[in-house]
């Protein structure tokens, strides 16, 4: 009963799904913290239990152990105050002996009750003993539990941190897909490339522009040289006519 009522309520919490708690907690981290505050606590309580019954223990073995030396030293009584009863009894002195035998008799009286009281305590003590060790070693697994439980803890916020990251860096990409800068750029490289035909087509124009005028001079300058020729022609015919 007593094992069962300090660990009773621990047991609960030790066999508890964490991570199903995990999916209905609004602040993960600050429940498993409560948790792990809640567990020490049980333990603190668990520690001052089983220090009572240790302290019980310890008082029914102390009991036991002045029981076990008045019954030593009642038995020593008795036995001195028979060596003397039989002191007398040898002497011719029968009511002196019969006044020690007395004595040897309630002293065996006194150590037969110590003994008796001794034998009423052994299987207390013994139940005590076992209750005891099962408390220290539950003690030691509800420690050995707590470290299990703050590494759970520390384990699984930190999984939730890493969640909640990712999901950030899920979120920002998902507005960097939703807002494309990358439409952007292209609407500005169509627009250099247009720029870039743009001036192509200029030095184009400017370049059959310059042509134009060179076959315009190449026209003139063979126009010219008719006209020369014609002149010479007419030149030779006047000066044939004169002769």
């Amino acid at each position: 009963m007593i094992k069962q009522s300090i660990f009773g309520r621990i047991s609960q919490l030790a066999k508890a799904n964490i991570n199903a708690m995990l999916d209905a907690a609004e602040d993960p981290q600050k429940m498993m913290d409560q948790m792990v505050r809640d567990y020490n606590d049980n333990i603190a309580e668990a520690e001052q239990a089983i220090a009572q019954t240790i302290g019980n223990l310890r008082m029914l073995e102390d009991d036991y152990r002045e029981d076990e030396q008045a019954a030593s030293e009642w038995g020593a009584k008795a036995l001195a105050a028979s060596n003397k009863a039989e002191e007398f009894r040898s002497a011719g002195k029968a009511d002196d002996a019969a006044k020690f035998d007395n004595l040897a008799k309630v002293a065996i009286q006194r150590q037969m009750q110590a003994e008796s009281e001794m034998k009423t305590a052994e299987p207390t003590i013994t139940s005590q003993r076992q209750i005891v060790d099962k408390l220290k070693s539950g003690l030691n697994m509800m420690k050995e539990k707590r470290t299990e439980l703050a590494s759970k803890r520390d384990e699984l916020v930190a999984r939730a941190k890493s969640a909640h990251a990712q999901n950030q860096v899920n979120e920002a990409i998902k507005s960097v897909n939703i807002m494309d800068p990358s439409s952007e750029i292209g609407r500005f490289e169509e627009k250099v490339r247009r720029e870039e035909a743009r001036v192509r087509g200029a030095a184009e124009l400017q370049a059959s522009s310059l042509d134009a005028q060179f076959e315009s001079l190449e026209d003139l300058g063979e126009q010219t040289e008719v006209e020369a020729r014609l002149a010479a022609l007419k030149a030779k015919q006047a000066g044939t006519l004169e002769s």
